[in-house]
């Protein structure tokens, strides 16, 4: 199952693949989808932390209609978008359980900054992750052990964040292809390297990790109080 950040539901395709586009570029991993019946198959083989709804999204079905339904299952922050400007619009869809209400044409800049900030707040985030004698700023992006920094290239930074993220769970190689290279064709040899990598610059004993772990058959873990 695959983890996105952001689902767009919304039968627009310029302005939604535009968006889609800018979000996975700027590191928000993001999908689109048209319609009802594809948002909810969506649900069914994926996970997505935020949605941004349309409410017209032809004569099948309607934004409302579908937070309805979402509501009954799920406590993702629900995002509408649309060109409508009513009061109405938009007493319903914050009383039916929508978290905002963003009124097209929006700006792309503007809109990553709300999704970004309500994804925070809805996941609980924080700016410093530690473990051991290190911590790590996500905002500066810096790696520092005992006030010294330790130099991490950008995927090494991006995998190490998302292991300390996930960590004393099991990550198959497929999760991390996905979420750290939005690629499912990353090569093992690849994730390897960075491992590696990592591990010569944050354990102790590089062939014995305290925290980077070998599941084997699986993945990897990083173990962490």
């Amino acid at each position: 199952m695959l983890k996105y950040d952001c689902l767009i539901v919304d039968d627009e395709e310029a302005l939604s693949k535009s968006t889609c586009k800018y979000f996975n570029m700027l590191g928000v991993k993001t999908f689109w989808v048209a319609d009802e019946q594809a948002c909810f198959e969506f649900f069914t083989q994926n996970k997505a932390d935020l949605i941004l709804l349309d409410i017209n999204l032809g004569q099948q079905s309607s934004g409302f209609e579908i937070c309805k339904k979402l509501r009954s299952t799920t406590n993702i922050p629900i995002l509408f978008i649309s060109a409508r400007t009513s009061d109405d619009d938009v007493l319903l869809a914050l009383n039916i359980g929508g978290d905002d209400y963003i009124q097209k044409p929006y700006a792309l800049s503007i809109i990553l900054a709300k999704v970004k900030t309500v994804l925070k707040r809805y996941r609980g985030d924080v700016d410093v992750l530690s473990f051991g004698s290190f911590t790590m700023d996500l905002i500066t992006e810096k790696l520092m052990n005992d006030g010294c920094e330790i130099k991490l290239k950008a995927m090494e930074y991006k995998l190490l964040a998302y292991l300390i993220q996930n960590k004393n769970r099991p990550l198959a190689k497929e999760e991390l292809f996905s979420n750290v290279w939005n690629d499912a064709i990353t090569s093992d040899g690849t994730l390897n390297v960075h491992i590696r990598k990592l591990r010569e610059k944050i354990e102790k004993n590089p062939n014995e990790p305290h925290y980077i772990k070998t599941i084997w058959g699986t993945g990897y873990a990083f173990e962490a109080d």
